[in-house]
């Protein structure tokens, strides 16, 4: 397998993961066996190993030398305080973008944006999720600041299957739409304050929407 075709079957096995441990169906505490991985998603070990890394990096799983990979969740106190820093650093990107966007990058923000609505309209959590890493990483790369969206990037990636699973509840792609139309229009206009104010909120709430879900779990 190529390397490029690995990185895809990496992030297909963590996604496929990510969404069972998230869902209940594949329960805290349930040691992952890389062999069995690979037999069940007919692969090879490597990706499987590259996809359990991945996960191990996010909080889904704990991984120790010399033994096996373990289901875990951080506990809500730990979640929260990934969700806080978060919230601080999107806030700060999105402040940035405000002032420092060009205005070709402006363009494919809105542009980005206006893509997701159909998304919304036809209910593709799948096309509305990849369309929102394309929003945010639009963001990162619009502070020009490239240590900041370095680090930004690093704790989504943390987060992200938290994040990610916002959108099994109801009604949040709309949701998710409208508050992406609001820090949008505050970029756009610059308003640094109104941009910060509403990525800040727009976190807090993903943090809501995922805890309300995995209260139902």
């Amino acid at each position: 397998m190529s390397r490029t075709g690995q990185t895809t079957s990496a992030e297909h096995i963590r996604l496929e993961l990510a969404r069972s441990i998230l869902s209940g169906g594949i329960a805290p505490g349930t040691v992952l066996d890389e062999t069995e991985l690979a037999e069940g998603f007919a692969v090879s070990r490597t990706p499987v190993r590259e996809a359990l890394r991945q996960l191990a990096s996010s909080g889904l799983v704990q991984q120790r030398p010399h033994r096996k990979t373990v289901v875990t969740k951080p506990d809500g106190d730990t979640l929260r305080g990934m969700f806080a820093v978060m919230g601080y650093l999107e806030a700060l990107c999105a402040g940035l973008c405000a002032t420092e966007m060009t205005a070709g990058e402006r363009s494919e923000l809105e542009r980005i944006h206006r893509a997701m609505a159909e998304q919304v309209r036809q209910g593709d959590i799948q096309a509305y999720t990849e369309a929102n890493e394309r929003f945010h990483a639009a963001i990162y790369q619009g502070t020009h600041n490239a240590y900041l969206a370095e680090i930004s990037l690093a704790t989504r990636q943390r987060v992200q299957p938290f994040r990610r699973a916002q959108f099994g509840a109801l009604g949040r792609l709309t949701a998710s739409h409208a508050e992406h139309g609001a820090i949008v229009e505050a970029i756009l206009r610059g308003d640094r304050e109104a941009a910060e104010h509403g990525m800040k909120q727009h976190i807090g709430l993903v943090e809501g929407a995922y805890h309300r879900l995995a209260d139902t779990l």
